[in-house]
């Protein structure tokens, strides 16, 4: 057996695997086969055990991440002003493919409005700003390319959260 070629082999696969990951996701599937190997030597992977805190609410944001396998919570804490105590609730559960924390990208200054954690043995695939300008720098048309995808995201986004907000609204007396 030569351990060499079994290891360029399997080196091969799980490259193969985080370029199909990457091309499924929203912000990367515009990318060319040669601008995803660009993207893929600079994301980090991460594996995070059940219960484990990935950011928490406040944080600096420095970036997004994709689900690879696993399940993330996303939390919100509000504190009351009367009892001082802190409350938590769940907003949302998200799972393989689905991807959160993209503001950080372009927000300077972004502060985590809520805070993520591990539902599962989870991986995820990070993408953070310095990779962002990092491929811009690189490769202009893969950095705009990006920002245009980016920009969609977040214009969906917006319109989504302005319609529950006028929904809420209808509901609340007058």
């Amino acid at each position: 057996m030569n351990f060499q070629w079994d290891n360029l082999f399997r080196s091969s696969a799980r490259e193969q695997k985080l370029i199909s990951k990457l091309r499924e996701n929203m912000l990367f599937k515009d990318l060319s086969t040669r601008e995803l190997r660009l993207v893929e030597n600079i994301v980090n992977i991460r594996t995070y055990r059940p219960g484990e805190v990935v950011f928490r609410q406040g944080d600096a944001g420095v970036g997004m991440y994709i689900i690879s396998k696993g399940m993330v919570n996303i939390y919100t804490e509000a504190v009351d002003a009367a009892t001082t105590e802190v409350s938590t609730s769940q907003v949302t559960s998200l799972r393989e493919g689905d991807f959160f924390g993209d503001l950080a990208l372009v927000d300077p200054g972004n502060r985590r409005s809520a805070s993520a954690v591990a539902g599962e043995e989870t991986t995820l695939i990070g993408f953070f700003k310095p990779d962002l300008i990092e491929i811009a720098d690189r490769n202009p048309t893969a950095g705009v390319k990006i920002l245009l995808r980016l920009g969609e995201v977040l214009g969906v986004r917006l319109r989504e959260t302005t319609l529950k907000i006028s929904e809420l609204k209808k509901d609340l007396p007058a």
